[in-house]
């Protein structure tokens, strides 16, 4: 945890403070029948005030499509068009199982070489920690929640994913599927494609 938090101290901003990137990354948090839980949707909204607010120019969506009735990605494309950001301006990871892998993917299979990330608080010291460690010039956003029994979870949660975290900083595993790059961000950032 010490790790993390030093690693990451300088890099965790707010929205008004944080520099311009050209990418959000939007880290999944689970759905409730098909839809963004809350914790999931207020990591929706501060990515579209990022937007909307000139600080970025294109939101990578990553989250679980491990099984056909349960798709993260869609799900948060659908709730960023319905709250104003154009469709051809969303790039979907659909395999982004945890945040390792959602990390070096962004670089690996999207060429986000700088970003800012999209969380809660309790996780984005993590979030920017690994990205950085998977090679992007990473900021994060911390965004406020209601310190609920969710919260508490999410923080206690985070002392075990520590280990995790530096075991996967110090060996670097290969995120469990990695396959060819794909154009997506590219195609977002110029506004000539899909960025499906």
């Amino acid at each position: 945890m010490t790790w993390m938090y030093t690693a990451a101290d300088t890099h965790v901003r707010t929205a008004s403070d944080v520099p311009a990137q050209d990418v959000a990354v939007v880290f999944g948090a689970g759905l409730w029948d098909g839809k963004p839980t809350p914790y999931l949707a207020h990591r929706l909204d501060a990515a579209v005030d990022l937007y909307e607010a000139g600080k970025v120019r294109a939101v990578l969506v990553t989250g679980d499509n491990s099984r056909t009735e349960y798709d993260e990605p869609d799900a948060m494309r659908t709730y960023l068009t319905q709250h104003g950001v154009p469709d051809d301006r969303i790039v979907s990871d659909y395999a982004g199982f945890d945040s390792w892998d959602s990390c070096v993917r962004a670089k690996r299979i999207f060429g986000v070489d700088r970003a800012i990330l999209v969380s809660q608080g309790f996780h984005i010291r993590r979030a920017v920690t690994l990205c950085r460690s998977a090679g992007i010039d990473a900021y994060g956003i911390g965004v406020d929640d209601v310190h609920d029994i969710t919260w508490y979870y999410g923080g206690t949660r985070e002392i075990l994913a520590a280990t995790k975290a530096a075991l996967d900083a110090t060996l670097r595993p290969d995120p469990h599927f990695l396959g060819p790059e794909e154009d997506g961000i590219e195609a977002a950032l110029s506004g000539d494609g899909e960025g499906r």
